[in-house]
């Protein structure tokens, strides 16, 4: 039964990690090293509690949840604010505009605070409803709703007219 219920955690842990990490990544606005660190967290939590959690309706769900947890959990300690630099080594050629126009989003996500960024990823990357939203961040749909029209707003504040440069024709 426990080697069972390990290689039932493993199967889903392997399916999984990539979109949990893509999610990670989004969530610390490119820090690759972070994200995976969040991963690692998540899956460390989840198979603590797997028993629990392989009961559920929707594991991959619940997996996301406490992702983003993690993640607003990490962005209030004091240390989490600490970053070498914020500015991209080795940017792109102009022949790169599926790159360029990731690193431009990235950049303009890092520049959100962290609760704002995180409904923005659940929202349009994740492809949440907004109860759903705000059942993850343990909030109301209504300071969802707010979150997300101000998020939206100030990216597009940030990505202003330079962004069209990026859109195909």
């Amino acid at each position: 039964m426990r080697q069972a219920r390990a290689d039932e955690y493993a199967e889903f842990a392997a399916a999984r990690a990539g979109h949990l990490y893509r999610s990670a990544c989004l969530l610390t606005a490119g820090d690759t090293h972070l994200a995976e660190d969040l991963v690692q967290e998540t899956l460390g939590r989840l198979y603590v509690r797997w028993g629990r959690v392989s009961k559920v309706g929707n594991p991959a769900g619940y997996a996301q949840t406490v992702l983003t947890r993690t993640f607003l959990a990490h962005r209030r300690r004091r240390s989490s604010r600490e970053r070498a630099t914020d500015v991209f080594p080795d940017m792109p050629g102009a022949g790169d505009g599926d790159a360029s126009l990731r690193l431009t989003l990235l950049d303009a996500l890092a520049q959100l605070p962290a609760k704002d960024r995180a409904v923005v990823v659940l929202r349009y990357w994740e492809d949440r409803s907004v109860e759903e939203t705000a059942d993850v961040m343990a909030v109301s749909s209504a300071a969802v709703r707010t979150r997300c029209s101000r998020a939206l707003g100030r990216l597009r504040e940030l990505l202003g007219e330079g962004l069209s440069e990026y859109s195909r024709s």
